[in-house]
């Protein structure tokens, strides 16, 4: 897939170290025990169809945006090691937001698709589900529509009621993160990257992270290691570096999908379990751009507006 997602998460594959973040394992180990409160059906009786909802807005995003799913996941991970899976990542907060910190200014995207998903929610199950839970399974609907693999999401998620900019500058790779010249690099896909991003050209070039099969989701991106095919140095040394503990990963999940698709959906759930708000922790928003404090006084602003004006 192209997205960053699917590298990072060899980190977590298996408790690995995580070439990124230091704390990523600690914190992953953390999240596995507080999942006592998420329910693969925590929803059945008060939205039944939320995941067919959810599934038919990503479809009609997907049509004219085949990288959103990619996207879609990119941003759960990064609301998850930022305060925990709570929706921080999608405030829109001037001060403390999330969206501008260094790892996701002008490169976390899809927060329209998921205003969509929870504009349709709205309608069918008011107050309901949490834009957290969206995230969730967005990210576990975007895998299988490009990899037909599929898991039974945790929910029960609420709702953060405030963002961490200085915790997602810290806890998330920066853009600028392992961007010295990789000398393994294969001088074939080197010149084909020197053609999509000449020096002095389009700075808005797009080059797929996985070059085989950009727009699924399979276990080609270890294969592309094995041949020196990892678009970011961080990728590469993960099978270059002389000794390195994931050299072995990266071969075992090369040649055995299956192995690497088992693998990803334990990390998936483990990282869902992440510092999750429930009970009466949190909210359910009903704009997940912003706390419903906040909503409510901007619809009264608006309606004092509306008064005024009359």
């Amino acid at each position: 897939m192209t997205f960053q997602i699917k590298m990072k998460l060899l980190g977590v594959v298996n408790n690995l170290p995580n070439p990124f973040c230091p704390s990523i394992n600690e914190v992953l180990l953390e999240g596995s025990l507080s999942n006592g409160q998420l329910s693969p059906t925590f929803y059945d009786q008060t939205c039944p169809n939320v995941t067919n909802i959810i599934r038919q807005v990503l479809v009609n995003a997907t049509l004219s945006d085949p990288r959103i799913g990619a996207s879609l996941i990119r941003l759960y991970f990064h609301d998850c090691f930022v305060q925990g899976c709570d929706a921080s990542i999608l405030l829109d907060d001037p001060v403390n937001g999330e969206k501008e910190a260094l790892p996701n200014n002008n490169s976390a995207r899809g927060y329209e698709v998921v205003d969509a998903m929870k504009t349709a929610l709205e309608a069918a199950c008011p107050n309901t589900v949490s834009c957290a839970d969206i995230l969730a399974i967005a990210s576990e609907e975007s895998v299988f529509l490009a990899g037909n693999l599929s898991w039974a999401v945790p929910l029960g998620r609420r709702d953060g009621l405030t963002a961490n900019r200085s915790l997602a500058n810290s806890n998330l790779p920066a853009p600028f993160h392992n961007l010295t010249p990789d000398q393994t690099l294969n001088s074939t896909y080197l010149e084909t990257l020197r053609q999509i991003c000449p020096q002095g050209g389009n700075a808005s070039a797009l080059a797929n992270l996985d070059p085989t099969t950009p727009d699924g989701f399979d276990n080609n991106y270890f294969s592309n290691l094995q041949i020196h095919k990892g678009l970011l140095q961080s990728d590469q040394e993960l099978f270059s570096t002389e000794g390195a503990d994931t050299i072995e990963i990266v071969n075992r999940f090369s040649a055995n999908q299956t192995a690497f698709f088992e693998s990803f959906v334990e990390s998936m759930i483990r990282m869902g379990n992440l510092s999750v708000l429930t009970g009466t922790d949190g909210e359910i928003r009903s704009n997940c751009r912003v706390v419903n404090s906040a909503a409510s006084i901007r619809s009264d602003s608006s309606d004092a507006d509306l008064v005024s004006s009359i």
